[in-house]
């Protein structure tokens, strides 16, 4: 009898101290230490994700809207950027309109030649305040940075001073607008040597 009870599996709650794998399992099923199961921490870990998801979103449209602010107003700056020049050339052009309709009723060469001489050097000073330089040649030596020969002509001047110039050219800053339309002095041909003729 002893040993049937021996050989039976006994069926005693197992002691306190003894591991229990359901009791691990079920503790596992019930969540972490913070009593979180593993659905809800899915649940939890998808929230954050679409969170995060949104967050990229709205921020990736702030940035695309910042780049087209900063396209249109880099446009808007190019269109107009000549506007302070141009609002500087209006009072010139008005005063050559007043100088054609003075020409037109008067005879006088000289006042309509000192008005458009007065003009002209109000347009040249407003160009210099922008930047815009009368590129120096006449009389200087030819500079191919700054001029462009059209011609060559004899000239007492030393070799490749320019001694015409037919359109001046400028500056913009240090920039060429436009180069000089002149004319290069050369030396003239050395004299031929007089040969001596005898007499017969």
């Amino acid at each position: 009898m002893a040993e049937d009870d021996a050989a039976r599996p006994k069926s005693e709650a197992p002691r306190a101290d003894e591991p229990d794998e359901g009791r691990d399992r079920a503790a596992a099923q019930d969540g972490s230490a913070g009593g979180e199961t593993p659905a809800a921490e899915v649940e939890r870990l998808r929230a954050e994700v679409a969170g995060l998801k949104d967050r990229w979103l709205r921020e990736r449209a702030e940035l695309e809207n910042f780049k087209r602010r900063q396209s249109r107003d880099k446009a808007e700056a190019l269109r107009f950027a000549n506007e302070g020049l141009l609002r500087d050339l209006l009072p010139i052009i008005d005063n050559l309109h007043r100088a054609v309709e003075h020409a037109r009723g008067s005879r006088e060469v000289d006042a309509i030649a000192d008005g458009v001489d007065m003009t002209l050097r109000t347009l040249t000073d407003t160009l210099e305040r922008h930047g815009v330089k009368i590129v120096e040649a006449l009389g200087r030596p030819f500079d191919p940075a700054h001029h462009e020969a059209i011609g060559h002509v004899e000239s007492p001047h030393p070799a490749n001073t320019v001694v015409d110039e037919h359109q001046r050219g400028y500056l913009l800053h240090d920039r060429l607008l436009r180069p000089a339309l002149v004319t290069i002095g050369k030396p003239p041909p050395s004299g031929e040597r007089k040969t001596e003729g005898t007499n017969g």
